[in-house]
């Protein structure tokens, strides 16, 4: 789809849930709902939106379909460097299943039944956010040494990966090194696995530039088949799995603006806010301001 049509597409009200469908719902995150469709799943973003992994109250208008589309573009961009999870004939694998939702068609997508791998497979290009608090502290960020004197966002002389576990809901993910992601899932799967996030980040990472965007950092999530062949799956490299800045304002030294919910993130910092449930209520003004984030970095992309 084009951004015109995406954006003219988008609801004026958040949808938080999913109701009403025919099919078991099997999981439900703090984003995305998935429900069975027996053959495979049905994977729709609503428009919740958390920070410091609590759900907050109020979502983002569009913002699932926003991520969904996104991830869309991304895949078949992709598809050349690795396999994805999607059902190749999309609108046919709605028609099939009575999905004629518009909505709800726009913020899905029908997958194919993958075992997940249990890590998250992180790929940094630049200095910031979790590993700039470590490199602070250790000189280290996941168990990979960096040059001494590197400053907030500099960008490193090669990308690394720096995966952490999945940790149950409501917790935290800790970051794992290598020898440690290898005793995970396997030394062999383990190292196709970085040098395809690497390869992925680094792809990213040219494309968005091309589009006057800088993609700092970003999470992939990948499972197998019965064949043990690795597949990407989740979303991909999205405002909520990445880190995005405009290039134009980039400067080391500082976090850079960005495309994602750190306009969020900043708000609620300023409230002192425990970071326990209950969260607090967004106001219009954040809302707004949060929506046009999304939309900005789709528009960049698609054009």
């Amino acid at each position: 789809m084009t951004f015109a049509a995406i954006a003219a597409a988008l609801p004026t009200t958040a949808r938080t849930t999913v109701t009403g469908l025919p099919f078991p719902l099997i999981a439900s995150g703090k984003v995305r709902e998935i429900f069975d469709l027996g053959d495979a799943l049905l994977l729709t973003a609503t428009d919740r939106l958390s920070a410091f992994d609590v759900i907050l109250p109020d979502g983002i208008p569009g913002k699932g379909i926003i991520l969904t589309q996104m991830s869309l573009w991304w895949f078949e961009q992709t598809c050349g460097l690795i396999a994805n999870h999607l059902l190749p004939d999309q609108p046919g694998e709605f028609a099939r299943r009575g999905i004629t939702d518009l909505d709800l068609q726009l913020r899905s997508m029908i997958v194919r039944k993958l075992k997940p791998l249990p890590i998250e497979c992180v790929a940094r290009g630049y200095l910031i956010g979790s590993g700039w608090s470590s490199y602070q502290k250790t000189g280290r960020v996941c168990g990979t040494a960096l040059p001494a004197g590197l400053r907030q966002a500099d960008r490193l002389a090669q990308p690394i990966f720096t995966p952490t576990t999945k940790a149950p809901k409501g917790e935290h993910d800790t970051p794992i090194d290598d020898a440690q992601g290898a005793a995970t899932i396997g030394a062999a799967l383990y190292e196709k696995v970085k040098a395809t996030s690497l390869a992925l980040y680094q792809f990213g990472h040219d494309r968005a530039r091309a589009a006057g965007m800088i993609l700092a950092d970003t999470k992939f999530e990948f499972g197998t088949d019965a064949a043990g062949n690795l597949i990407l799956i989740d979303e991909v490299l999205t405002p909520d799995s990445s880190r995005y800045w405009p290039a134009d304002s980039y400067a080391p030294g500082r976090s850079p603006p960005s495309y994602d919910k750190q306009f969020v993130r900043d708000h609620l910092l300023a409230l002192r806010w425990d970071q326990q449930p209950p969260a607090p209520r967004l106001p219009g003004e954040v809302i707004a301001r949060t929506q046009e984030k999304y939309l900005a970095a789709l528009k960049n992309l698609l054009g």
